[in-house]
């Protein structure tokens, strides 16, 4: 039998609960679970199908719908799930109080799906004695996705809840529940600037959100990046990427107090797995004298970068090597060279510091088979390296079901850590320049994703909610690409051609009034 305290503590708890949903003027539910100290019915299996109330759960809804929450057959592991649905607009909380919970830090962990469309649709935890902390559900339609949320429980209490302000037809599922000591977060919230030095040089200018000027590093550090990545070409046309225009902008990048991912292309030009062109200088290079053009480069630039106090934090060899680099001597036709080209670089960048961390980095981040198959053999030629870099574009890699189980399978296989290197989004599809952007047609959008600055926030924010959520905290971090790349005369994709126009600037971080997007505020999520 509960005691008076208890009874009050918990009725104390509902009304928090209901405060902090803003839902001041509506009713108290009156069905209300027994508190505990360890999560129940995770499955929603004691009740059935069509209960608004599972066992050991409550239901509340500010619009008077209980009905719209409730339990059916199609669990992800058992026979059933809760749902929240309704023919008509709805508010719902299904909710689980906890009490006698000892103080520190825990981890809700919680399968989800979504059909998008809410106004909002999240996990929170609440009433815990710190910040409310939440994670929004990804759109997923038929996969089911696995997110994570922590909190800090202080008092011993902590509520569990699944939330929906949904309209008519939104649906989401949620199963297989657990609430376990342990903490969340991302260590690497990263933007790539490489674009950035000759964006400014041409002219370009960014302001804050309420549209007041400002330096685009110390913008995005604000918004909550901490990591700088910057591309390295050996010899372009345009003179930028080089080894002195990194340190420029590595200056810059330190200066905010972020840390530093240097990405060597090994080329004077793009490189991706459509093209692994050889440098001009090192064209008629022997494999023996590649493996040396390598170290010598690498070397040169990371010592160079040392030298003047912004010592990289972590290094890709390559940059989405799929196919090898260096072609056609280090193609993945032949893995023994191009192991021992990796090696060479690895090497040098440990040389100039051994605490850098080393990234390979390989595109189609949704693509389980391809990472295998070349980390199998990186493992079986005894490449050494920490991080394992993804590229995922939704639009062209999968989806982010596939995102999560690649990086959970290789994150295990290979006992790495895993990040998302390469990400972004369109917030419109109209191109600001002559030039037709690579995203420009609604078939090309990934599903529940508008392109729109509310669609780029959601898409930044999902997939960082998928890499927080990789078992063991294996999950690294994310990386947006180019957020600063806008539409300037002169700073076009081909570095060889000065009047090539830019395809980037609908995905970028600044809208086409040069003003700091919503998206870039998911750097400050945990």
């Amino acid at each position: 039998m509960r005691t008076t305290r208890g009874r009050f503590r918990l009725r104390s708890a509902v009304l928090a609960t209901a405060l902090g949903a803003g839902l001041l003027l509506a009713p108290l539910p009156t069905e209300k679970a027994v508190a505990a100290s360890t999560l129940t019915n995770t499955g929603f299996e004691a009740d059935g199908t069509g209960t608004a109330t599972p066992s050991g759960w409550s239901t509340y809804s500010a619009t008077g719908q209980n009905a719209a929450s409730f339990t059916e057959a199609g669990g992800r592991s058992g026979g059933h799930r809760l749902s929240h649905w309704s023919s008509s607009a709805y508010k719902v909380e299904t909710y689980q109080y906890l009490s006698g919970l000892a103080d520190g830090t825990y981890t809700l962990t919680a399968w989800v799906r979504s059909g998008g469309g809410q106004k909002s649709a999240y996990l929170a935890l609440r009433n815990c004695g710190s910040a409310e902390q939440r994670t929004d559900l990804p759109v997923t339609a038929g996969s089911w996705i696995r997110v994570v949320t922590s909190v800090k429980v202080v008092g011993g209490g902590c509520t569990v809840s699944v939330n929906s302000d949904a309209g008519a037809g939104n649906w989401l599922n949620v199963d297989d529940l657990s609430f376990t000591p342990g903490s969340t977060g991302l260590t690497v919230k990263g933007v790539d600037l490489s674009a950035l030095k000759k964006n400014e040089d041409f002219g370009a200018t960014y302001k804050n959100a309420a549209g007041t000027a400002g330096d685009p590093v110390a913008l995005l550090k604000g918004a909550g990046a901490n990591y700088g990545r910057l591309k390295v070409w050996v010899d372009p046309a345009d003179g930028y990427n080089t080894k002195a225009r990194v340190l420029a902008t590595a200056k810059r990048i330190k200066a905010q107090g972020m840390k530093l991912l240097v990405d060597f292309h090994y080329s004077d030009i793009w490189a991706d797995p459509g093209a692994q062109t050889k440098p001009a200088a090192w064209a008629g290079h022997s494999y023996a004298q590649l493996r040396t053009d390598v170290y010598n480069h690498t070397y040169d630039v990371l010592a160079a970068l040392k030298a003047q106090g912004t010592t990289a934090d972590m290094v890709q060899i390559g940059n989405e090597i799929n196919t090898g680099m260096l072609w056609p001597e280090g193609s993945t036709s032949n893995w023994t060279q191009l192991a021992g080209l990796l090696g060479s670089g690895i090497s040098a960048a440990k040389a100039v510091s051994s605490s850098t961390q080393i990234a390979l980095h390989l595109a189609n981040g949704g693509d389980n088979a391809l990472y295998r198959t070349w980390f199998d053999n990186a493992r079986a030629q005894g490449v050494s390296y920490d991080v394992i870099a993804l590229s995922f574009y939704g639009y062209w890699h999968g989806s982010l079901a596939s995102l999560q189980a690649n990086m959970d399978d290789i994150s295990a296989r290979y006992g790495k850590k895993v990040m998302v290197a390469e990400t972004a989004y369109p917030f419109r599809l109209d191109s600001e320049d002559a030039h037709e952007n690579i995203i420009d047609l609604p078939s090309e959008l990934v599903p529940g994703y508008p392109a729109s600055a509310a669609g780029q926030s959601a898409w930044l924010r999902d997939v960082m909610n998928v890499v927080e959520a990789v078992p063991s905290g294996r999950g690294l971090g994310v990386v947006y690409w180019e957020p600063a790349w806008t539409a300037v005369g002169g700073n076009g994709w081909d570095p060889t051609d000065p009047s090539s126009g830019n395809a980037w600037e609908n995905q970028a971080l600044f809208d086409y009034d040069s003003r700091l997007l919503p998206a870039a505020g998911w750097f400050a999520h945990r």
